[in-house]
């Protein structure tokens, strides 16, 4: 079947209405029953919870505390990296910007416009820039760090669909990154001005940021835009700046530069929080 075809059913069951169900039963506590279901997750997902900094799926109150659950201090050592990997999770792709086109799949692409809500002047400054895209699993660890060090600018909700963001949806739904929910995240670091797009999926009941916490729900169906340039809000290299309540995907923009990507970075790749993702050059 192709992946056109599998992706078929996405456009007729209730998103919106299913996602907001399972944000409400991954808050309930339900004692044994959350265990229990914690427990079959673990199993299901292959979960490696000796990385985590509480390894007793009892422990949890909620599916939601288990599911951004941290890990234990040293598994994820920061490389020595201008840019490191903010999460875990696998490379759906990464890349240069054609012009203002974000490749997503074969045969798909998307505008840097679209991606930020509409923002002509912001996504301007992307245009021929870099790009990586990383899809989190549901046995990752879904806590998202920074990059790079930077000072918080602006924050934009963007509401939208809620297709599932795997691979085979990728490459199934046209411009699927600039229509799912999404919460643009802009900071300006030592390299200029840079994005992190979390972008929200089927079940993903909220996303959530250090400095605002859960940004959606509400679901008001209207761009949303917080600004910050007037405040001091930095976050170091591998600082925690948000986490997703069940699992999504990170949109990565930097400007125009001569920007050398690990080597080993290619689609499909796995990849963890903290390692070596690209180096600028410095002339």
């Amino acid at each position: 079947m192709s992946d056109r075809l599998s992706v078929l059913p996405q456009y007729l069951i209730p998103k919106q209405a299913l996602t907001q169900l399972m944000g409400y039963l991954a808050n309930l506590h339900g004692g044994k029953i959350t265990t229990a279901v914690i427990r079959w997750f673990i199993k299901r997902y292959k979960v490696n919870m000796a990385e985590a900094q509480d390894a007793d799926p009892a422990s949890y109150a909620t599916f939601n505390d288990f599911f951004t659950r941290g890990l234990k201090h040293g598994v994820r050592p920061l490389s020595n990296a201008d840019w490191i990997c903010p999460v875990d999770g696998a490379i759906s792709q990464i890349g240069k910007i054609n012009g203002n086109q974000i490749f997503q799949a074969k045969e798909h692409s998307y505008s840097a416009r679209a991606l930020v809500g509409g923002d002509a002047q912001l996504a301007a400054k992307f245009e021929n820039g870099n790009f990586a895209t990383i899809y989190l699993s549901p046995r990752d660890y879904h806590r998202i760090h920074m990059p790079c060090a930077g000072r918080l600018q602006r924050m934009i909700y963007v509401p939208g669909e809620l297709f599932s963001v795997n691979p085979a949806t990728a490459r199934g739904v046209p411009g699927l990154f600039a229509r799912n929910e999404r919460v643009v995240c802009v900071f300006e670091g030592e390299f200029g001005l840079f994005v992190m797009v979390l972008v929200g999926a089927t079940i993903v009941g909220s996303m959530a940021t250090v400095w605002h916490g859960v940004v959606n729900p509400p679901r008001s169906g209207e761009i949303r835009t917080w600004e910050y340039s007037d405040q001091n809000i930095v976050l170091e290299q591998g600082a925690e700046m948000g986490r997703f309540l069940l699992g999504s995907t990170i949109v990565l923009l930097t400007p125009p530069s001569d920007l050398a990507f690990n080597p080993q970075w290619q689609a499909g790749a796995i990849t963890r929080l903290g390692e070596a993702m690209a180096n600028q050059s410095r002339l």
